[in-house]
């Protein structure tokens, strides 16, 4: 039996070993009918493969987070663009060198934006403190899109302790690539929004939404309704900034209009304050105070 197993493993190599190779030895990899299926790229990348390739997507961050005993997170979004303040306040001198209005403007809004940086940082350092002191079984993780703005911010705060902390990345038509503070061996790049956002849910046990666009709004929204219609546990929903989320969104329209209930709104709490935010998490899960 053994014998065997390391035949089939030796085999599996070789076909690994010739894949790998490809790229130093200046010839293209052309489709190739006797070569295994799993290191045949062009046979991978067929519209017919799809939904292996969507298994696997499924697959390799759930083992990879398992084995490494992160089975339950605290997921930050927020927006790409904000910067740290100290970068913030660099653009800024910058632009009041340069004289420029345009750019001044531009730099005094990264500037007022900054504090939302801070404040995913601080709380995810709130967070990572209280799972470094926790029984492995009871540790929380901060999880991010792995990203820049807010999400590094958060990785940041929590890579700052000491504590692991995954970065759930996605291919974009502009560069991108994970944020210095994701944990490399918890970095995962997606291809598939769908099945990048599954992941977030898997092991969520509270959402944290910080001012962000699209992406942030596209994120909060299908974890609301995930809990609403109980296709996902209940968990904390907290929005950061009451300012930004007041002024865009207007839920109690939708009580007007009847589209949801009142009880609806109960899933969503508001905070502009860290503490107050992990705090909300803590009551949540019955989580005493350190």
């Amino acid at each position: 039996m053994e014998n065997t197993q390391n035949l089939t493993e030796q085999r599996i190599a070789n076909a690994w070993a010739e894949l790998s190779a490809v790229p130093h030895t200046g010839v293209s990899l052309q489709a190739d009918a006797y070569r295994m299926a799993f290191a045949d790229p062009e046979f991978l990348l067929r519209r017919e493969t799809r939904g292996i390739r969507i298994q696997l997507e499924m697959l390799k961050p759930d083992l990879d987070q398992t084995e490494q005993g992160v089975n339950d997170t605290v997921v930050v979004f927020g927006s790409a663009r904000f910067m740290a303040p100290e970068d913030a306040q660099a653009l800024l001198e910058e632009a009041e060198a340069s004289g420029d209005a345009a750019q001044i403007a531009l730099a005094k809004r990264h500037v007022r934006n900054a504090k939302h940086y801070d404040n995913a940082r601080l709380f995810a350092r709130l967070v990572a403190a209280h799972s470094l002191k926790s029984a492995p079984k009871n540790r929380l993780f901060i999880c991010t899109g792995g990203g820049p703005g807010i999400m590094e911010a958060a990785n940041r705060g929590a890579f700052e302790l000491g504590a692991p902390t995954p970065g759930l990345n996605i291919t974009l038509p502009h560069e991108q690539k994970a944020n210095d503070y994701v944990t490399p061996s918890l970095s995962f790049k997606f291809h598939y929004f769908a099945i990048r956002k599954m992941h977030f849910m898997m092991r969520a046990k509270a959402l944290v939404a910080f001012p962000g666009g699209f992406g942030t709004l596209d994120e909060l929204f299908e974890v609301i309704t995930l809990v609403q219609t109980q296709k996902a546990k209940p968990v904390p929903i907290i929005l950061f900034g009451s300012d930004y989320w007041k002024r865009l969104i207007n839920l109690d329209v939708l009580v007007e209009e009847g589209t949801i209930s009142a009880q609806d709104l109960e899933l969503i709490q508001v905070t502009d304050d860290p503490q107050e935010a992990w705090d909300m998490i803590r009551s949540f899960y019955g989580i005493p105070a350190a």
